[in-house]
């Protein structure tokens, strides 16, 4: 199998000469294409910088990061989009649905920034797979946290990405809904043979993984 994600010897500091703040030290791992991994370990430990990293949103302070064997570290911000575009879907904890716009309009939104349009049959049916063919219309304030989440999921999934990179993606779920959502999430990445990369609090979604990634003190540990 091809590497999907490569770290090598990444830190990533904050702050001053004088006042540093190391958040990652020299991390070193890999995550292979359809492997799903899980990144573990205490609030504060820099769990999701290493996906605010692998996403382009942060940059490096030293050290190599590859996404599906392209470097992404030094690369000027219409290059990192462009390889956000072509192979990475994002889900946050906080569901940033645009409150205006509903359901189908927040998903189709992902593809026209993708350049891509005329897919609103595309964007009904992963809604529907997910549930909420009778909230297509809804706007987010109508929406329980569940379906917020299923939403926010179909965007990024919408562009059938290479690689999902989910941060708390269960976090302000009840244990109903967040039980429901990892199906949902698990059964896509199986399906499309997608790597998934997914930051969790919690034990029994870790363990459903491929693999557990353990950060402590910025770490792999």
């Amino acid at each position: 199998m091809s590497e999907a994600i490569q770290f090598n010897n990444v830190s990533l500091n904050y702050g001053s000469k004088n006042d540093v703040v190391e958040v990652l030290k020299r991390i070193n791992f890999s995550v292979k294409s359809e492997e799903i991994i899980s990144i573990v370990g205490p609030s504060g430990s820099g769990k999701t910088s290493i996906i605010m990293l692998a996403s382009g949103l942060e940059t490096a302070t030293e050290g190599s990061i590859k996404i599906n064997n392209e470097e992404i570290v030094g690369l000027k911000e219409d290059s990192l989009s462009e390889v956000r575009r072509k192979n990475i879907g994002i889900v946050f904890q906080s569901f940033y649905l645009i409150p205006n716009l509903t359901a189908i309009e927040n998903v189709l939104l992902s593809l026209e920034a993708n350049q891509k349009y005329n897919q609103d049959d595309d964007a009904k049916a992963l809604l529907a797979d997910f549930g909420l063919y009778h909230r297509l219309n809804h706007l987010p304030s109508e929406l329980s946290g569940g379906e917020q989440q299923r939403v926010a999921i179909a965007r990024a999934l919408i562009n059938k990405p290479k690689i999902i990179l989910a941060d708390e993606p269960t976090g302000n779920l009840d244990s109903a809904n967040s039980e429901s959502m990892m199906d949902l999430l698990f059964n896509y990445t199986k399906k499309s043979k997608t790597s998934l990369v997914m930051v969790t609090h919690d034990n029994s979604i870790a363990e459903q993984c491929d693999r557990i990634i353990e950060i402590k003190d910025g770490q792999i540990v």
